[in-house]
């Protein structure tokens, strides 16, 4: 690239005027920018900076997290999904705490639980101006773009390259500026559907904008179709409390969470009136569930009752918390 220098320059004036007003971007303390760095994996921005105020309102730094019940962090995390993210963010608070600080350097910042590459390098650049490029979905539209690559960006390889390239092109003395506003570029100027090239600072860098290939870029390997499955959770209450179960802790997916019973696993239920459905996408599941009041008269073992005033405090799944808005909003419709 001709002009290195005049590039981050345009980038770097770019991002200082245009910049979104975001929480994590207040601060240099790293447990906050780790804090959020773990929330925005997979989580729209939008959707991550309540949970991120009240997540460090509750818990302030590592000890304070190290030392909460797993259940009270779950239930913290609760609505944001991949439920992974919480444990590990906990299992890495005790090892911080342990050692007394947050790690400075790359290499231990990447050993912490639940850590990669992309999330060192952030924390690493925004919190202690280590010179580590970042490389994520938006970097990655950015690069293909500047550069007119159509390699796959699903391949290992092109991803060594691209975090490469993306190294080169790094501000040696001012990587945290640099990193955020190269990520900022892909979230709102080179969409992924509809770039924005006549806004866009770099545009005159940019190979595929003078090819008019930008919207083929990037090359991403062949997606497999989603999977549809239709479900049905069932509510049973009595005098203000909810019949559910509890996810063991050798589950494959959201141990330690409550969850509504389904005919399948209370096969003595009888359904009742059918209160409404929701649909919720997970990985490359589409779900329907459907969702039903119901009555048994016998409850087996490995079911409790729970005290609605107890949910907001246990870590309760999101597709629990959809049937029970469904029945909310049923039951207050007019007859």
């Amino acid at each position: 690239m001709q002009s290195l220098s005049a590039f981050r320059k345009a980038l770097l004036g770019w991002y200082e005027r245009h910049k979104r007003d975001l929480p994590w971007r207040e601060t240099r303390n790293a447990y906050h920018i780790w804090v959020s760095e773990i929330m925005l994996q997979q989580t729209r921005v939008a959707a991550v900076i309540p949970y991120y105020e009240r997540f460090l309102a509750r818990f302030p730094d590592p000890p304070s997290l190290a030392a909460a019940p797993e259940a009270d962090v779950l239930a913290a995390w609760a609505g944001l999904g991949y439920y992974s993210r919480a444990r590990n963010l906990h299992r890495a608070a005790a090892a911080i705490t342990e050692a007394g600080e947050f790690p400075r350097a790359f290499d231990e910042i990447r050993a912490l639980a639940g850590v990669g590459d992309y999330t060192a390098a952030a924390i690493a650049s925004i919190a202690f101006d280590l010179p580590h490029a970042v490389l994520d979905g938006n970097v990655m539209r950015v690069l293909s773009r500047l550069d007119n690559d159509f390699s796959d960006i699903a391949a290992g390889k092109t991803r060594r390259r691209f975090q490469q390239r993306a190294q080169q092109l790094l501000h040696p003395s001012q990587p945290a500026a640099y990193n955020q506003a190269i990520m900022e570029l892909g979230a709102t100027v080179c969409l992924p559907k509809d770039p924005q090239c006549l806004l866009c600072p770099v545009s005159e860098w940019c190979a595929a904008r003078r090819n008019g290939t930008q919207p083929q870029l990037p090359v991403k390997g062949r997606r497999q179709a989603p999977v549809k499955v239709e479900r049905t959770v069932l509510i049973i209450e009595r005098g203000g409390r909810l019949l559910v179960w509890l996810r063991n802790h050798d589950s494959a997916k959201l141990k330690g969470f409550y969850e509504l019973p389904d005919p399948e696993r209370l096969p003595s239920a009888k359904p009742g009136r059918p209160v409404g459905e929701f649909r919720h996408s997970m990985t490359n599941h589409q779900y329907r569930f459907k969702v039903h009041r119901a009555t048994v008269k016998h409850v087996p073992e490995g079911f409790l009752w729970v005290a609605r005033t107890d949910l907001s405090r246990l870590p309760v799944s999101t597709t629990t918390r959809k049937a029970l808005a469904c029945a909310a909003g049923f039951d207050s419709r007019p007859a």
